[in-house]
C-alpha cells in the first residue's frame, strides 16, 4: 500500500469560518498536536438506556463530561437536549460538537435514514465547533439522506461549521454484499463523504470476514490485505477528509490499542472512541484515556 496520508489542516481548503473552528479543536484542545480525540455520547438516543448498564454513573452525562474535561479531549458529541442541558458548566473548556440528526434502534435497519432533529444555527447558537450528521450509506432511502445531507452542507458552508459526517453503510443492499464493517462498504463509505463535502468522516474500522468475502463486488472478493493495509486502503479513499476512526462496541484493552495505532499510522486524523471508554468506570475511563492521548501525541501533524 501506499504511504500514510498524514493531512494537516494546512493541506485543507477551507473558509476563515471552518479554519478557525477546526484549529481549536487540533491544536487548543485534546493533544494540542494536530489530531483529535473525541468523546461521543449520542447512543442514548441511538441504541437507548441499554448502553448505560454496564456503567450505571454513566447514564449522566456528567460523567461524560467530566471525563471529557479531566482527560483533555478535543471535544465531546452530544444531541441537542442533552447539549443544552448540561453543557453550561463547561462552556469554553469542552468544545461541542452537535449532532444534527438522529434515529432509535426501534425500527427494522432494513432502510434507515437518520432525520434532522436541530440545525448549524441552533450549533451556532450553543458555541458548537463543529457539526455532526449520520449518513446511512446504501440505504434504500439514500436519495432522501443525500438532499438532506446537501441542506445541512450548504447551511454548514453559510456559518463557517465544519462537518463530521458518520459514515455508517448500511440497509438490505449493504448486508448483501458482506455487511456494513467490511472492507468493500468501509472504503465506499470514506469516499461517498468525500464526494459530498465532509470535513471530517467518522467511519468503524474495516474487516474481512472470510465466510463472507465471496459476497463482496469484485475486486475486493480477493482482496488478501493486512489490517494495516486495509485501514491505509480506507484513509487514503478519503482523500482530503479528515478521517477519524471510531471505537464502535467495548472490546478489550489490547484490541482498542491496537486498532488506534494502525489507524495513526496510517495517516488517521483521530479517535472517537465512546462505549469503549465511559461503559468503564471512571478511574479505569481516565487511565485509557490516556493511554490514547499518550498515542495521539506519537503523531502530530
Amino acid at each position: 500500500m501506499a504511504t500514510s496520508n498524514r493531512l494537516s489542516l494546512a493541506d485543507m481548503d477551507l473558509s476563515l469560518g471552518k479554519r478557525t473552528r477546526l484549529y481549536r479543536l487540533m491544536y487548543e484542545h485534546g493533544p494540542g498536536n494536530g489530531t483529535m480525540q473525541f468523546l461521543p455520547i449520542d447512543q442514548g438516543l441511538e441504541h437507548g438506556p441499554r448502553d448505560f448498564f454496564p456503567n450505571p454513573p454513566c447514564a449522566d452525562p456528567m460523567y461524560q463530561l467530566r471525563l471529557a474535561l479531566e482527560g483533555k479531549y478535543s471535544g465531546i458529541v452530544f444531541q441537542y437536549g442533552i447539549a443544552e442541558k448540561y453543557m453550561k458548566p463547561f462552556v469554553g473548556r469542552v468544545p461541542l460538537v452537535l449532532k444534527l440528526n438522529g434515529k432509535t434502534e426501534i425500527p427494522p435497519d432494513r432502510a434507515p435514514v437518520s432525520p434532522m432533529i436541530a440545525s448549524v444555527e441552533d450549533a451556532v447558537r450553543l458555541g458548537a465547533d463543529a457539526i455532526g450528521y449520520t449518513l446511512y450509506i446504501g440505504s434504500p432511502r439514500q436519495e432522501e439522506d443525500f438532499m438532506q445531507f446537501k441542506a445541512v452542507r450548504e447551511e454548514a458552508d453559510r456559518y463557517g461549521m465544519p462537518i463530521i459526517v458518520w459514515a455508517y453503510p448500511r440497509g438490505e443492499a449493504i448486508e448483501a454484499k458482506g455487511g456494513r464493517d467490511s472492507i468493500y462498504a468501509v472504503d465506499y463509505a470514506a469516499r461517498v463523504s468525500a464526494e459530498l463535502g465532509a470535513d471530517i468522516v467518522k467511519m468503524n474500522f474495516p474487516k474481512v470476514d472470510p465466510t463472507k468475502q465471496s459476497g463482496y463486488p469484485k475486486p475486493y472478493d480477493t482482496l488478501n490485505e493486512s489490517e494495516s493495509d486495509l485501514i491505509h486502503r480506507v484513509v487514503a479513499s478519503a482523500g482530503k477528509t479528515l478521517v477519524l476512526i471510531s471505537g464502535g462496541e467495548r472490546a478489550g484493552d489490547e484490541d482498542v490499542r491496537r486498532k488506534a495505532r494502525l489507524s495513526l499510522e496510517a495517516g488517521a486524523a483521530g479517535l472517537i472512541f465512546g462505549r469503549n471508554l465511559w461503559q468503564r468506570p471512571y478511574d479505569e475511563a481516565l487511565r485509557m484515556t490516556k493511554t490514547l492521548h499518550d498515542l495521539l501525541l506519537e503523531f502530530p501533524r
